[in-house]
């Protein structure tokens, strides 16, 4: 572990070195690119260097334990041995996890896609309080939003809605959303009081650009149509619709929204290119997801990551096996706490799988 953080240590130190060269400090997209490698290394080298500062008092201390005599003194100095040892493991460990190789796509921006499920009417207004949740964590977080495309149900719901959410470490924390979402309550149309269970599908990819994969336009084929549904002034009255198909893949992409035709196929394009991205990361790394149909089940009521249950004021998280009862909070966006736990659950399968080679 040692060799392994001075080397990164070296690093940092060589980064400040190149920093001050000419060729460095006169070329912005090179300073750009040293000072987010700088960033990154940062926090491992700041635990490193306290672990080496907080070893070097622990063995100053122990031979001052060893050479006292006084008993009140030598009972000072036990209680700063002790904690001492109790700040050097605790570093250790966070050494540990900052070393495991991380997602290197954790610190993209997102596009999430909500899709209503099974539950009909109900399901896309459930994908529309998922959709609100998302956009108060999002604003919480100091990250910006964007919807892409809509398909409305007529009463408030979503058949889908696809948006962006840009920031920085936006898919280390919204990753985990990806999967199906099931609600249990009473529809404001249900006169005898019978509760419902309905889900919505969330997608989350982490945005790609061109560098990331590259789409040749003869691999595409456009479709221009006149939009549909609950456009604004102008959207509804020119042939402004796109439709993106990937032959090679069949992904399909619609927008709508944008109200140019131009804007519209530059949302579709931005789609097209995180679901074929996502895609080949999948085949390329052998993840358990090999598609995104996989990676968002098929929407039926018994797949689920979690339930929002209504009458009881609770929310479960079935993948860790944590309920919350404050629902409400939840659908305000605090979805801090289940979160948390998830990545501390990666974190752990990951330093156990770099335990393990």
């Amino acid at each position: 572990m040692f060799e392994k953080t001075a080397a990164l240590v070296d690093r940092y130190e060589e980064l400040n070195q190149l920093f001050a060269s000419p060729e460095v400090a006169t070329n912005p997209d090179l300073m750009r690119t040293y000072a987010q490698e700088q960033a990154e290394l940062e926090e491992t080298v700041r635990a490193y260097r306290h672990y080496v500062q907080v070893e070097r008092e622990l063995a100053e201390t122990r031979t001052l334990a060893e050479a006292e005599h006084d008993a009140d003194m030598a009972q000072l100095i036990r209680e700063e041995l002790a904690a001492l040892e109790a700040d050097l493991a605790e570093t250790g460990e966070r050494l540990k996890l900052l070393l495991v190789p991380k997602d290197p796509r954790d610190s993209r921006s997102v596009i999430v896609e909500i899709r209503a499920g099974a539950g009909g009417d109900e399901a896309g207004l459930f994908a529309a309080d998922l959709y609100r949740m998302y956009t108060m964590y999002a604003a919480a977080h100091g990250w910006k939003t964007e919807v892409i495309s809509t398909n409305e149900t007529g009463i408030g719901g979503y058949k889908e809605i696809v948006f962006e959410v840009r920031g920085k470490g936006a898919y280390s924390r919204l990753k985990f959303e990806s999967g199906v979402h099931r609600v249990q309550r009473v529809p404001d149309t249900e006169t005898s009081g019978r509760i419902h269970t309905s889900t919505a599908t969330v997608a989350v990819l982490p945005e790609a650009d061109e560098l990331d994969v590259v789409i040749d336009d003869n691999d595409v084929r456009l479709d221009i149509f006149r939009a549909g549904g609950h456009g604004g002034q102008g959207v509804n009255t020119t042939d402004s619709a796109v439709r993106l198909t990937h032959l090679p893949t069949g992904i399909v992409v619609q927008c709508q929204d944008g109200r140019s035709q131009l804007q519209n196929k530059l949302r579709a394009m931005e789609v097209l290119r995180a679901r074929v991205y996502d895609l080949e990361y999948a085949k390329k790394f052998g993840e358990r997801d090999e598609d995104r149909r996989q990676q968002v089940g098929t929407g039926e009521r018994s797949e689920k990551i979690r339930t929002y249950n209504f009458p009881q004021n609770r929310v479960t998280d079935h993948r860790v096996g944590m309920s919350i009862y404050r629902l409400e909070s939840v659908l305000s966006g605090d979805i801090e706490a289940f979160i948390d736990e998830l990545v501390a659950q990666e974190q752990a399968e990951r330093l156990a799988a770099a335990q393990e080679v």
